[in-house]
């Protein structure tokens, strides 16, 4: 038999609020062997002494850090809440929001002159865009801007280690696969491949053009029906481990002082300014002064003052921009066009050939769209296709169309390579777009009537292999005033406005 006896000390402050509570619990043990025998539980009663004074000690030091100025309080405090103050507030905390954090706090002028927070909604980063993507960076684009993005993001992860090292940590490891890009060109898009080469090469790009004589010399597993010619980056060009890139710069950042939460940012505070142009139209100007950020599974929220938001939430970004008015204010008004930012579903399967192309085998992209990558050493690759317009599959979850490999992309697949032609689908997933519907073109900078809201959205696709470059040049912006390293500014909302498109022939 034996009963539990307690002893409970609690230490209040002067205001009586609560700050530290512990219960210590003396056993004391019956037992009936022929005779009684009492534990007295001296030593427990002896420890109880000791820990309380450790605990009057410890009240002791708090009573003395409770001064003027010091950031202590009574109340206990819930580590997974934001800071209640904050510079910059980055909403979405993917590779883009972390690139941005950290060249924040790499441009900052003094030690812990910028206070940065990055919110992100999934803290398991099981539906987040980056490491669902399929890892590719090219420089086989067909405008400047994206060309100069790619080779200034290439140059970054060639060095990654001297950007991203922390004191006592693993080396970064990308696994980067320098084996490029192939993209093949029927007759009906031939001259626009030309076009391209002539704009990459201008702007520093290493890639060579190939007629289907050369193709198949270099890569005799192809089948060059239909191919007019064919264009190989030679360099800066292939796949890597995104979960990686993203670790490191989360990593990174927050070893520089960056604050990290875990929650959904559910609405704004801000002021309203109404100015008349100089057409004599009334113009709303908005400021964020508070982001409302809501725990996860979790009524609670936490108002984070702040001077800057950047929504760099991806395929979210939208309703995160909708938040604070934009895209609803009076029709054919300034106010009224909206951010053409919206998630779009795109499939990946990974299959196995044991028989398929071998280590050369470069990241194909045929002129249907369909494209494959190899995947480790295995004879496992990475495939997958954007459906047509009219065809676009539900974002309501992340659910896998088994039948879109069967129908759509396995032909081409099989038509292109014909080891494929026997394989077998290991697996699949899906992921998200931020597919900016205007022109599939990326979103930088600063919202014209939020006059505290920069935006690195819309991307279409090629986030990930931009985001060094763009989180350079949203840092610039902010800290500096103006792009000061790539010029940008052509990809900025004004466009949108003007509806004067900006387009990227090569999507995928």
């Amino acid at each position: 038999m034996s009963t539990w006896r307690g002893f409970c000390m609690t230490a209040r402050t002067a205001q009586g609020f609560h700050v530290y509570s512990k219960c210590i619990y003396k056993h004391t043990q019956l037992c009936t062997l022929g005779f009684r025998k009492i534990n007295t539980g001296r030593p427990v009663q002896s420890d109880f002494f000791k820990d309380l004074e450790n605990q009057f000690k410890a009240f002791r030091e708090k009573a003395s850090e409770a001064m003027p100025g010091s950031d202590w309080t009574p109340f206990e405090i819930n580590r997974s809440l934001p800071p209640e103050r904050a510079d910059i507030v980055i909403v979405g905390g993917g590779v883009i929001g972390w690139s941005i954090a950290y060249w924040l706090k790499q441009k900052e002028r003094i030690r812990e002159g910028v206070r940065v927070l990055v919110v992100e909604r999934d803290p398991t980063y099981a539906q987040a865009s980056t490491v669902l993507s399929a890892g590719g960076i090219r420089q086989q684009f067909s405008l400047p801007e994206n060309i100069y993005l790619s080779l200034a993001s290439a140059d970054f992860l060639r060095n990654i280690n001297e950007h991203l090292s922390v004191l006592n940590e693993e080396p970064v490891d990308l696994q980067f696969n320098h084996s490029g890009y192939l993209l093949l060109a029927n007759e009906n898009v031939a001259h626009i491949m030309e076009e391209n080469h002539k704009t990459q090469r201008y702007a520093g790009a290493k890639v060579a053009l190939l007629s289907p004589t050369q193709l198949k010399e270099k890569f005799p597993w192809i089948n060059t029906d239909g191919v007019v010619l064919a264009s190989h980056g030679l360099e800066n060009e292939g796949w890597f481990d995104p979960w990686t890139l993203l670790n490191a710069f989360r990593r990174k950042a927050i070893s520089m002082g960056v604050y990290q939460c875990f929650g959904e940012v559910t609405g704004f505070r801000y002021t309203t300014n109404p100015m008349t142009n100089t057409d004599g139209d009334k113009v709303e100007f908005q400021r964020i002064k508070y982001v409302n950020v809501q725990m996860p599974n979790s009524l609670e929220y936490q108002p984070v003052e702040c001077a800057i938001v950047v929504n760099a939430a991806g395929a979210n970004s939208g309703k995160v921009a909708e938040m604070v008015g934009i895209g609803l204010g009076p029709k054919d008004s300034m106010a009224s066009v909206s951010l053409p930012v919206e998630p779009r579903k795109r499939f990946i399967y990974v299959v196995h050939c044991p028989d398929g192309p071998g280590l050369d085998t470069p990241f194909i992209i045929d002129y249907s769209g369909m494209y494959i990558r190899r995947e480790g050493l295995g004879g496992n690759y990475i495939t997958g296709m954007s459906p047509e317009e009219g065809e676009e599959p539900d974002t309501n979850n992340l659910e896998v169309d088994q039948e879109f490999f069967q129908d759509k992309i396995w032909p081409h697949l099989a038509k292109r390579v014909p080891a494929f032609e026997c394989l077998k689908v290991k697996s699949a997933w899906a992921g998200f777009y931020d597919y900016n519907t205007f022109d599939q073109n990326a979103i930088v900078g600063i919202h014209p009537l939020v006059n505290n809201m920069f935006l690195a959205t819309g991307f279409s696709g090629h986030g990930l292999q931009h985001s060094p470059a763009v989180g350079r040049a949203i840092a610039e912006l902010i800290l500096d005033g103006g792009f000061r390293t790539l010029d940008l500014s052509a990809l900025g909302f004004q466009r949108i406005i003007k509806q004067e498109p900006v387009l990227e022939r090569n999507i995928v």
